[in-house]
């Protein structure tokens, strides 16, 4: 039926920018970037160990006593009619406990037309996907080590189509305050399905993630490197369009080298003044940018520029995403301190 294909495209939106990795698993809106200052960096940080209460939903590990009584809401719209919302908030019980975070992602793909399987209009549909998440961090007694795990219930409805499921995200990050450098692994998404959609389970998009960031000394700026996708090295595929055609109509796949299979496991960032009341940010995916680059025209895809201003208990971010010249996105995102 048409109506089921439809189900089945409006899943490649929602995951466009994750290629050849997302078409492979259910409940791909988990990897959705989840606020403006992830976006801004190329997404998917790891190492940020400070009041950002957004971190603890790609690492839980982050999660501290800095975050206490922060609460960030951000939303963003994904290409025309679908758009997602974030919320995260944290709060430190005691001093012993550490501190437990909270969050929310949500999705909406829009209206879309149904049709049976001879073309005619039955009636339309929408879709719609959420996660609930509830976190925790503990630091190791008289380490710069710190562990953190997030239990996500996962709740997907397409059209009459129904899904279920609960995951898991681990994570560690260690603190060298000594050269002001962050190393960091996340595990994300290990679960399953508790009901599926058309009783065939499917397996949830489980990714290793690792990062390292630092601020350097003299001058007011953080980078970041982030590796993605590490549960699978061959990423990379041939592009049917650069195939090359001989004169007598053979034609030769695109043939992806080493390095540039590599280099797609690669997210870098820069943050400038990042401890400061306004800053600034710079990021570049490069899988994004070989996946969704034109062939001979310059569409800048893989580039994110964003910022940050804080007035007071508030902050106020924003960022800009480049994918196709036919789509970009933007992000929004309030913090709120309730201290």
């Amino acid at each position: 039926m048409l109506k089921k294909t439809l189900l089945y495209v409006l899943l490649f939106i929602c995951t466009v920018s994750y290629s050849q990795i997302g078409g492979k698993y259910t409940y791909q809106f988990l990897n959705l970037i989840t606020s403006p200052r992830q976006a801004s960096l190329g997404g998917k940080v790891i190492t940020i160990y400070d009041e950002d209460v957004n971190q603890a939903q790609f690492n839980p590990a982050t999660i501290n006593t800095e975050m206490h009584n922060h609460l960030a809401l951000n939303y963003g719209s994904y290409f025309k009619e679908v758009t997602y919302g974030t919320a995260s908030y944290a709060y430190t019980y005691d001093q012993h406990l550490q501190t437990f975070q909270a969050g929310i992602n949500y999705v909406n793909y829009g209206s879309f037309d149904g049709y049976d399987e001879n073309g005619l209009y039955t009636n339309s549909f929408t879709g719609s996907e959420i996660a609930v998440s509830f976190g925790y961090a503990y630091n190791i007694p008289f380490t710069a080590i710190h562990l953190g795990a997030s239990a996500k219930l996962i709740s997907s409805n397409l059209e009459t189509y129904h899904s279920f499921g609960g995951a898991l995200d681990i994570g560690a990050l260690y603190v060298d305050e000594a050269n002001d450098i962050n190393w960091a692994l996340a595990i994300r998404n290990i679960g399953t399905q508790f009901s599926t959609y058309n009783d065939v389970n499917e397996k949830l998009p489980l990714e290793i993630i690792a990062g390292v960031s630092q601020e350097l000394e003299n001058v007011p700026i953080r980078w970041h490197l982030t590796l993605e996708n590490l549960q699978q090295w061959k990423i990379a595929f041939a592009n049917p369009e650069r195939a090359e055609a001989a004169i007598d109509g053979k034609v030769t796949p695109e043939k992806v080298s080493f390095f540039n299979n590599a280099l797609r496991h690669v997210i870098m960032g820069i943050e400038l003044f990042p401890k400061k009341t306004f800053n600034l940010r710079l990021g570049y995916n490069f899988r994004r940018a070989e996946e969704l680059r034109i062939l001979e025209q310059r569409n800048f895809s893989g580039v994110s520029l964003g910022f940050g201003l804080k007035l007071n208990k508030l902050k106020f971010n924003y960022s800009y995403s480049k994918y196709t010249i036919a789509g970009n996105t933007s992000l929004f995102g309030l913090t709120i301190n309730f201290q």
